[in-house]
This record gives structure tokens, C-alpha cells and sequence, in this order.
């Protein structure tokens, strides 16, 4: 089998590592998922650098043996250790990593993320995508603009049709922690608005959908953890801090 290398334009190659992942349960997640997301392009356009993906447990060995065939260097000594949780490849000659997850998310928070794998076809699930984005306790420009983007691309909704609120309100009213950092980070993206010298229309359309999901995430009921979390508050972290890689 002829390798194909990588294409340059980073959305052509996302698109092309799914469409050759047919029979393994992949799907892009991170900025350029949003991206991919928005039938009209971002709102507030960035640059994509790297790729990132998740995969379904078991399907790890399945995702390394597709990206060596697309033309990556694997990371084989990360992936040896990691593998059953993350896996690690390379596009040398475009300079670009791709980044991919086993099973569940995992950053500054955790949530399990295979069983929601069939709800969309390319990427994850548009509520995961935002909280992706939310539960990033040090969140930046480029992360900022991830958040608009798709606040202004897709409505909310109460299932998987739009940008699932009931199904973020259910994970945080479950998690404190994940609660205390989704809901700093939309007070945090309504006061950054103003930055992004948006067009009155949009910014009204991003400030009421994050007004909205506060309200919803608000009125779930809380679970006896969440509250005995609550209990204790900021003074213990309540977040993890992200893995550094190379």
C-alpha cells in the first residue's frame, strides 16, 4: 500500500484522516471540530496548528496502524507508555501533531466520552466541543474565540440537535469542580465579548446563548456530591492541571 502524505491545509486533512477511518470510531475534537462544525466558518477565524481526535477504548492499535498508513510518525515511546489512554503522531514535513484521546476527555477535568462517539459524524457532539473549551481553567485568546465561534454558530437546545444544555447541566450539577470551571469561564467569555469588537447582532447573539446555558446549568437540581463538594469549596483545587507534552 502506497503512503499518501499529509496535505498541507489543515481542515483538508482532518476530513481526509475521517474519511479513511472507516470502521474505527474516531471523531476530531478542539478548535478546528468547531470549525468543522460551522456550515458558514468561524465568526472569529484563528489559526489551526495541530489536530486532535478521540477514539473509542479498544480502537487505539486500530487509530496507530490508520495514521502510519496516512503518512504520520507515531510517537512510539509516548505510545507505549500511554496508549491505552492517548496516542501521539506526527506530520514532520507540515510541522503538525495530532493529538489523540482513548476512550474519555481528560484535561483539567474528566468526563467519559465514548458512548456519545455515534452522535456525530465527524466531530464530537456539539455540548462536549463548548465544554471542552469551559473546562479549561486557564483559558486563552485562542480558546476564547473557540467558545464564540460555536456559541454563535449553534443554538441551544435540550438535546444533541443543537448545543445540548441539559446534557452540560447534568455534568456539572453531577461535579462541582467541573461546574466551578464551566461557570467561571462563561462569566469569563461574557466579559472578553466586548474585546472582540464583534457586530452588535452576533455579540447579542453569544451573550444571550451564554446567558442562557448559566441559567440552565443553575436551575439543574445538584447531586449530594456536588454539594458536599461545595462544602469545601476554592479551598481545595478543584481542577487538575493539563499534561504537558512536547
Amino acid at each position: 500500500m502506497s503512503v499518501v502524505a499529509p496535505e498541507a491545509d489543515v481542515v483538508r486533512e482532518a476530513l481526509r484522516v475521517l474519511d479513511a477511518a472507516a470502521g474505527i470510531r474516531l471523531r476530531l475534537r478542539g478548535g478546528l471540530a468547531i470549525a468543522v462544525s460551522l456550515p458558514n466558518g468561524p465568526l472569529l477565524p484563528r489559526p489551526y496548528n495541530d489536530i486532535d481526535f478521540i477514539t473509542a477504548r479498544g480502537e487505539g492499535p486500530k487509530a496507530a496502524k490508520l495514521f502510519e498508513e496516512l503518512g504520520y510518525e507515531g510517537d512510539h515511546q509516548f505510545n507505549g507508555l500511554n496508549g491505552h489512554r492517548r496516542l501521539l503522531f506526527y506530520d514532520v514535513a507540515n510541522e503538525r501533531r495530532v493529538d489523540v484521546f482513548v476512550g474519555r476527555f481528560e484535561m483539567c477535568h474528566m468526563w467519559p466520552l465514548e458512548r456519545r462517539l455515534p452522535v456525530a459524524d465527524k466531530t464530537i457532539p456539539l455540548a462536549d466541543l463548548l465544554l471542552t473549551k469551559l473546562q479549561i481553567f486557564a483559558v486563552n485568546e485562542k480558546d476564547q474565540r473557540d467558545i464564540v465561534n460555536l456559541l454563535h454558530g449553534h443554538k441551544l437546545a435540550e438535546d444533541d440537535h443543537g448545543i445540548n444544555s441539559a446534557y452540560i447541566a447534568k455534568l456539572c450539577a453531577g461535579d462541582w469542580g467541573l461546574w466551578r470551571t464551566v461557570t467561571m469561564n462563561i462569566e469569563r467569555a461574557r466579559g472578553a465579548l466586548a474585546r472582540f469588537e464583534l457586530a452588535p447582532e452576533a455579540e447579542a447573539i453569544v451573550s444571550s446563548r451564554l446567558d442562557d446555558l448559566r441559567k440552565r446549568i443553575d436551575a439543574e437540581p445538584k447531586s449530594t456530591k456536588w454539594k458536599l463538594r461545595a462544602r469545601i469549596g476554592e479551598r481545595v483545587q478543584w481542577y487538575e492541571d493539563p499534561e504537558e507534552i512536547g
